[in-house]
C-alpha cells in the first residue's frame, strides 16, 4: 500500500494536534508536521487552503480536511482505504481538546 502525502498544519503542543500525530504514528505514516504557531508563514498557508482559522488542518494527498481531530483523520484514511485498520492503541488521546479550552475542575471529556 502507497503511503498517503500528509501535510499536517499543527500547533506545538495542543491536545487535538497531539491527537493527529498519534494517529501518524500509529500507522506509521511520514507527514510533514507544519508549526502554524511559531511559523506565521504556515499558518498563513493553513488558512489559505482551507479557508478557516481553526486547527489542526490536515491535508492527504491533495484533500484539505479543516479543523480536524485524529480520530477524524483515522476514520477519513480508513474509509478512504489509505491505510489498513489496526489493532494498536494510539499512544495518546486522538479527540482531546487543548488544556485551555477545557473549563476548570470538568472531569467531562469533550467532542467536538
Amino acid at each position: 500500500m502507497n503511503k498517503p502525502k500528509i501535510v499536517a498544519y499543527l500547533k506545538p503542543s495542543c491536545g487535538w494536534s497531539m491527537g493527529v500525530r498519534a494517529i501518524m504514528r500509529k500507522y506509521d505514516l511520514p507527514y510533514e508536521d507544519r508549526d502554524i504557531i511559531n511559523d506565521p508563514v504556515q499558518r498563513q498557508e493553513m488558512i489559505e487552503k482551507s479557508g478557516q482559522m481553526l486547527s489542526p488542518c490536515v491535508e492527504i494527498n491533495g484533500k484539505m480536511l479543516p479543523d480536524i481531530s485524529g480520530e477524524e483523520v483515522e476514520a477519513y484514511l480508513l474509509a478512504n482505504k489509505l491505510v489498513a485498520q489496526n489493532n494498536v492503541a494510539p499512544d495518546a488521546p486522538t479527540n482531546q481538546p487543548c488544556a485551555h479550552e477545557m473549563p476548570q475542575n470538568s472531569p467531562l471529556q469533550f467532542k467536538r
